[in-house]
């Protein structure tokens, strides 16, 4: 499978390549006398990425994510021979969330780290790599790789702070504390959840209240369990 990744990987590099050659080929002038002229149209197109988009979302909501990953991968195919890299990167997200869903978790970190992360580095855009952050840090904490979650969840929360994006903020506290639940460090992941919560509650946020009511019955539970 992660043979096939890569794979993925070069054929998005190729596809960028090509709809660059197609930008210099277009409106190309074949004589000095620019009578003949020879336009080059694209085979792509970003409404056909848009309807790949949206059936990917509909199989995604019917839990058929390898089907759903398809097309995702499909929309993204489109999206970056047109140069949309904003929906391209919406659209590799997913496909990484459809392998985590599906159990794949190396397939979706290397999507996250050869692909989302370069594309949101080329665009500048902090606000795509906050949330790629926060994926790598799920996708790392399911692959039991706890070092590299809590780096991934703390730079979320760096770029969080400089966003003032508190919703990702307190996403990120929340991340870090369940990778301190699954390394046992009890004590330090519930001053985590005592901080979330109380910034859900400075926002007047509810949103996370069943997560972290959830997290301090796993803590008790595995508190008792070691006794």
């Amino acid at each position: 499978m992660y043979k096939i990744v890569l794979a993925c990987i070069s054929v998005f590099a190729s596809f960028q390549v090509y709809a660059q050659n197609i930008d210099k080929s277009d409106n190309q002038e074949l004589n000095s006398g620019g009578s003949a002229i020879n336009i080059v149209v694209s085979k792509f197109d970003e409404a056909d990425g848009n309807t790949y988009f949206d059936e990917a979302e509909s199989l995604e909501r019917k839990g058929e994510y390898n089907d759903a990953l398809t097309m995702f991968g499909k929309a993204a195919f489109e999206y970056n021979a047109v140069r949309n890299f904003n929906r391209y990167g919406q659209a590799i997200i997913k496909m990484s969330n459809m392998h985590y869903q599906l159990g794949r978790f190396t397939d979706a970190e290397q999507i996250l780290l050869n692909v989302a992360l370069k594309n949101y580095s080329k665009m500048g855009s902090r606000i795509g790599l906050m949330n790629t952050y926060n994926l790598l840090g799920k996708v790392y904490l399911a692959n039991n790789k706890y070092t590299q979650s809590m780096w991934f969840y703390t730079q979320q929360g760096i770029l969080a702070k400089q966003l003032k994006s508190n919703n990702s903020y307190i996403e990120s506290v929340l991340g870090v504390a369940q990778v301190k639940i699954k390394k046992k460090d009890f004590t330090l992941a519930l001053k985590d959840l005592k901080t979330a919560e109380y910034l859900a509650s400075s926002i007047k946020s509810t949103q996370y209240k069943v997560q972290i009511k959830d997290a301090r019955e796993v803590i008790a539970n595995k508190g008792t369990a070691k006794k």
